[in-house]
């Protein structure tokens, strides 16, 4: 293999590979599962490695960079978006956040703290509004429950039927931003 692989195990049951931004290939595997195995995981699908290699390389040739005027612009959007998604979604999903900010986090579009405050990052102000809601009720249902267990996903797909649908979209257009 061509590129670093990181292995980590964990009592899950099954494997799983992704390739991350620093191209790194990174393999989630149960604990048990022998190392022979996980080898010949990897070697099957090699082609698909590379290809999604391929994919991060050009994603970080195209990435785009903001001046400070811009990100200062992006941020205020991105401030009313988050508002006006948490005005609209928390009353009907029954929680209150205790804070919200806005970041310049690059890895992830929102977060939400053990003490129930949102973070969101600028580049919300760069998405389709549908991509936003799903991003908003997704922090939300962070409130209720802090992980991603079917009961979360169960509470986003209360509120937004379509989520997946909106997921699609939002790597849709990193792609096509180079985010």
């Amino acid at each position: 293999m061509k590129y670093p692989v990181e292995i980590r195990r964990s009592r899950r049951r099954t494997i799983s590979l992704s390739v991350e931004k620093d191209l790194r290939v990174l393999v989630k595997a149960p604990s048990l599962l022998p190392d022979a195995e996980v080898r010949a995981f990897v070697e099957k699908h090699e082609a698909w490695i590379e290809e999604h290699v391929r994919l991060r390389r050009k994603q970080k040739e195209t990435a785009r960079s903001f001046s400070r005027e811009e990100i200062a612009k992006l941020a205020k959007s991105a401030w009313d978006l988050a508002c006006a998604g948490i005005r609209k979604y928390a009353r009907i999903m029954g929680v209150v956040p205790a804070g919200v900010k806005i970041t310049s986090a690059v890895t992830r579009w929102g977060s939400c703290s053990g003490k129930d405050r949102l973070c969101f990052s600028y580049r919300i102000a760069l998405l389709p509004q549908e991509a936003v809601d799903y991003i908003v009720v997704h922090e939300l249902a962070h409130i209720r429950r802090k992980d991603h267990s079917p009961r979360f996903y169960a509470e986003v797909a209360a509120i937004l039927p379509d989520y997946k649908r909106r997921v699609a979209l939002l790597r849709q257009t990193e792609r096509e931003l180079g985010l």
